[in-house]
């Protein structure tokens, strides 16, 4: 303890004081100018200090335990009322503990004595390197002071010349501490060496980065002086506009391409009126915007297509599931193109309900046919010029978005998709499903003009595929160019396949799951299409899968453990059923038929209900039934009351009401489907004769009992068979449509083939 003083502290924001330096310190702060008197008034000597955040002061956990001792030699007031400090440092020292004082703070503390684990030849070699460090400093930044050169040559104490180094080279706040910190000079001087390769390494970084802006500025200059000299060049040879290299360039570019005469010559005509033109006008920027437009286009560029037939079935079979119509129209069109050099491409359009896979089977016939994709999306857009491009008089002009699909290509033979071609609009500015009548004839295709490019472009080589969710909002004109392919809902066997082929992997990849840490079970997929999705595709689907895997990692992370999603535990990932499975009547009811619809989202099964009651002949149908469905009604009421003794229906029709009800009223219903399932439900109400409830039919009705053909029978057959139904009566003329149905869709199925109203009636009707 001989060796603890005290004396004031003097807190310092970024100068980390060493031992035999001097430091010049302004103070404006009250509290030091206050411990700078102090000291003054003592012997001098004030103790210099750093802080773990400057702002927050002297207080005992703020800041470091080390600092350096220093003797004020001179102290200057400015004329802002601070003090220039001049003060020289004399060792390292210890803070014990911290004292406020009235107006600053003390501290008592004890000098610090540095130790030597070096012997003498290590402290000489030590020395040499850091000698070697320092000049090589020198070589990356010369401009050092003479001073500080001579000096550190004359230093031949190790643990001086370490502070020394650090106190001027080193900028790191938190490398300098650790210097002054160590009081092993052995250590110091290792600690020493490491930050000054980094500062090395910094200053030859800085030199990089200052050489290549220099090279670049001289570069540009350069240029600058190039560009003067052949400006002058071309002066002298009469190009003024110095555009003559320039459309060189141009004539270039324009031999690499195929393009036709009319082209060439349309291009060399506005080179002309480039040459013309008064450098840097508005005038001279629209043609060279013109010109590169015009350069990009792929003239006569074509894919190389596939010429496998088997490559491109396994492609499509292996990217969808089902869909065996459109697949097997691809094929065809491959095929020809083997046969024939150059056969009109056909154009396609896919309709079908939203989420069906309409969008990504073309892609998948891009792939398999080897052709670039690019895709237009056509819904909302109502200006015409959005497909034949603006004419170049307007201000902004710019080439239409057929040209603009061919630019992005790359290729003149691409598959354009053209996307939602039912939701085209029309305006006053025109009508685009017109513009698409040239775009889409394989007459007229083959010179389509667009507005801004001002001559024609062969679209012959394009494949076009349509997607539209319905035919009725298509011009009918525009329909007649288009080789229609349906695309009907999914049934629940096929979405099946689809979620455990496609969707799951798919989604197990997005959220960064394998089959290891996921299994999502057979029944859990079927319980998901019958209890939580009622849709035409599978885009719900998916997002139920995806929700599953959001759900199974979180228990990942949780829990390590693997997730098993069943039936039983379905319920846990995605809460309650939202709809319930249709089943059949649990007996044979009077006045009581299962009828079969289609909607948008796939068949389903319809109860038609029936009573009779005494009134005044008044006869009505309720349900949110539509325009179609009541003629139905009228049509099966006229049948009966028509033939009402061979029905054996004994009823006054004057004094009766006959009330007909379609359960579900919120869901529109309309189609020419239900009319003999009305007439059914009817006469049994009427002869007091149960229907089975096993049956389910549908068929139109004529006043005359003939039951007529329907639509859809693929999809309401699997509704009946989805809800138990053993026995279905269809028209007779739809008979052809039984082969669409799956094989899994007509076991344990009996099917009756009704020509007439009668047969109908022996069929459902229990005696």
């Amino acid at each position: 303890m001989e060796n603890m003083r005290v004396m004031p502290i003097l807190l310092l924001d970024e100068t980390v004081p060493y031992p035999k330096c001097s430091y010049t310190i302004s103070v404006d702060e009250d509290k030091y100018l206050e411990a700078i008197k102090a000291a003054m008034g003592a012997d001098s000597y004030i103790m210099l200090v750093n802080a773990k955040v400057y702002d927050n002061g002297i207080t005992e956990g703020n800041i470091f335990r080390i600092g350096t001792i220093a003797r004020i030699k001179n102290a200057i007031r400015g004329l802002d009322g601070g003090i220039k400090l001049s003060v020289k440092c004399t060792e390292r020292a210890y803070i014990d503990s911290v004292q406020k004082n009235k107006d600053f703070s003390l501290c008592q503390l004890e000098s610090m004595v540095d130790i030597d684990t070096a012997d003498a030849e290590k402290t000489s070699i030590t020395i040499e390197l850091l000698n070697e460090l320092f000049a090589k400093y020198r070589g990356s930044v010369p401009m050092l002071q003479p001073q500080l050169v001579n000096e550190v040559r004359s230093i031949t104490d190790l643990g001086l010349l370490c502070d020394k180094l650090a106190d001027k080279l080193v900028k790191s706040f938190a490398d300098k501490r650790a210097v002054l910190e160590e009081t092993d000079v052995y250590e110091r001087a290792l600690l020493t060496i490491r930050f000054m390769e980094k500062e090395i390494r910094r200053a030859d970084v800085k030199n990089d980065i200052m050489m290549k802006a220099r090279e670049n500025m001289e570069d540009a200059q350069k240029e600058y002086f190039l560009r003067e000299e052949l400006k002058a060049i071309n002066e002298e040879l009469g190009d003024k506009s110095g555009v003559g290299e320039e459309i060189e360039g141009y004539r270039k570019k324009m031999a690499e391409l195929n393009m036709p005469d009319y082209a060439v010559e349309k291009l060399e005509k506005e080179f002309d009126r480039l040459k013309r033109v008064t450098q840097g006008t508005a005038e001279g920027s629209i043609i060279r915007d013109y010109i590169d437009n015009v350069l990009s286009l792929p003239w006569g560029k074509m894919s190389t297509e596939s010429r496998s037939l088997k490559k491109a079935e396994q492609i499509l079979n292996k990217d969808h599931y089902g869909l065996e119509k459109v697949k097997e129209r691809i094929i065809e069109y491959l095929a020809v193109r083997l046969n024939v050099e150059n056969p009109n491409a056909p154009i396609l359009c896919l309709v079908g309900p939203p989420g069906v896979g309409k969008t990504s089977i073309a892609k998948s016939v891009a792939r398999a046919l080897g052709r670039e994709y690019v895709r237009m999306s056509l819904g909302g857009i109502s200006d015409e010029a959005e497909i034949r491009g603006h004419r170049r008089t307007y201000l902004g002009a710019m080439p239409g978005r057929i040209i603009a699909a061919i630019k992005q290509a790359g290729a003149s033979n691409p598959l354009m998709l053209l996307d939602e071609i039912d939701k085209m609009g029309r305006d006053y500015k025109g009508d685009p499903s017109a513009a698409f009548l040239e775009v889409l004839d394989g007459e007229q295709n083959v010179n389509f003009r667009d507005n801004y490019i001002e001559m024609p472009y062969d679209l012959s080589h394009c494949l076009f595929i349509c997607t539209a969710n319905s035919l009725d909002t298509i011009p009918a004109p525009l329909r007649d160019r288009l080789e229609i392919v349906e695309l009907s809902s999914y049934t629940p066997e096929e979405k099946y396949h689809i979620a455990a082929e496609y969707l799951v992997p798919k989604q197990l990849k997005e959220n960064g799951l394998d089959r290891s840490q996921l299994k999502i079970r057979k029944d859990a997929i079927d319980e998901m299409i019958d209890c939580y999705t009622r849709e035409a595709g599978v885009r719900t689907l998916e997002r139920l899968i995806g929700t599953i895997c959001r759900k199974a990692v979180k228990m990942q992370l949780e829990n390590d453990t693997p997730v098993i999603v069943n039936k039983k535990n379905l319920s846990e990932f995605l809460g309650k059923k939202k709809f319930h499975p249709e089943t059949i009547n649990s007996k044979n009811e009077i006045g009581i038929c299962k009828g079969l619809a289609w909607t948008s989202v796939g068949g389903t099964t319809l109860d038609v209900e029936v009573n009779i009651l005494k009134g005044s002949g008044n006869f009505k149908i309720t349900g949110n039934v539509g325009k179609v469905m009541e003629e139905s009604y009228n049509a099966a009421l006229s049948y009966i009351r028509a033939n009402a003794e061979a029905l054996g229906v004994d009823i006054d029709f004057e004094n009766t009401d006959v009330h007909i009800h379609i359960p579900e009223g919120a869901t529109p219903k309309d189609g020419p489907s239900a009319g003999i399932t009305m007439a059914t439900a009817m006469i049994s109400a009427m002869t007091k004769k149960p229907i089975r409830a096993d049956i389910a039919m549908t068929g139109e009705i004529s006043i005359r009992g003939k039951v007529m053909p329907i639509g859809g029978l693929k999809e309401k057959v699997l509704a009946a068979k989805r809800a138990g139904v053993k026995k279905v009566i269809i028209p007779v003329e739809n008979a052809p449509d039984l082969e669409e149905i799956p094989e899994y869709g007509r076991e344990n199925m009996e099917f009756v083939l009704a020509e007439a109203m009668n047969e109908v009636l022996t069929n459902s009707l229990i005696n």
